[in-house]
């Protein structure tokens, strides 16, 4: 399970880091894009090799939602059964729901199927389309809006305080090497908080205009913040801050400490 855990972590920090990457020479005009965790997904089976290193990404993040959900169940790190504990394994939840996506869309491509979707943004939107047509619908939008931003806000406290550092285990490390580390991973840590809080912005806009096409993915978000004045150094500092937090996912494969049972 350790070794699983460790290999998922791993697995989705690569993908992040290719995001990051894309993002980043996008905002210098070098050959870039702005994509999504589905997107790169793409980009990587067009590489050579690309379908072996997509099936190793596939098995990685199959590990990754198998922890995410013991980590929901049997609750090996003691969340407890608290108002935080619950929200926090119900986070877990969502996140391996979120990766089991992920895995079998990498795994269609490593296989050669047509059948791996081709953009996430659309499939948010057809999703919210559906919800809105639900009894409360609007309601039950607006409050998913809620829910990501307050996820943002929580991981902008995470990068602050700073309380994932004693989950790693640096003892190996010189202290300059475990600040750089932690600090790499707080501003990592914090621009996924960004992303969320902006996810969470445009939910709210589509259940308030009514709207579903106003749900962004991370390839819209990513797009939008390139459109903004001074666009590309906001597009750069936000994949800068992605890449980053591919290094603290690494960071985790390697130094957490994972407690199975």
């Amino acid at each position: 399970m350790e070794t699983l855990a460790r290999f998922g972590y791993a697995a989705k920090g690569f993908v992040y880091g290719a995001i990051g990457i894309l993002a980043l020479l996008a905002a210098f005009s070098a050959g870039g894009e702005t994509t999504d965790t589905t997107g790169v997904l793409h980009a990587i089976a067009a590489q050579p090799f690309g379908k072996v290193l997509l099936a190793l990404i596939a098995f990685g993040l199959v590990g990754y939602v198998i922890w995410r959900f013991v980590q929901a169940i049997n609750d090996p790190q003691d969340e407890g059964t608290d108002a935080k504990g619950i929200f926090t394994r119900l986070g877990h939840i969502f996140s391996g729901l979120t990766y089991t996506g992920v895995a079998v869309n990498a795994g269609l491509l490593a296989i050669g199927s047509g059948k791996a979707s081709s953009g996430g943004g659309s499939s948010k939107q057809d999703w919210t389309a559906m919800v809105m047509q639900q009894p409360f619908g609007r309601w039950l939008v607006g409050l998913a809006g809620a829910l990501a931003i307050g996820l943002g806000c929580w991981r902008l406290y995470q990068a602050y305080k700073t309380k994932f550092r004693k989950k790693l285990n640096l003892s190996e490390l010189s202290s300059q090497q475990q600040d750089w580390l932690v600090n790499i991973s707080r501003i990592g840590i914090a621009a996924r908080g960004v992303v969320f809080i902006a996810v969470g912005f445009f939910i709210l806009q589509a259940a308030h205009q009514y709207n579903p096409d106003k749900v962004k993915g991370l390839d819209g978000i990513l797009l939008t913040f390139a459109q903004q004045p001074f666009g590309k150094i906001f597009l750069g500092l936000t994949a800068a801050g992605l890449v980053a937090y591919a290094i603290y996912l690494l960071v985790q494969a390697r130094y957490q400490r994972i407690k199975t049972s």
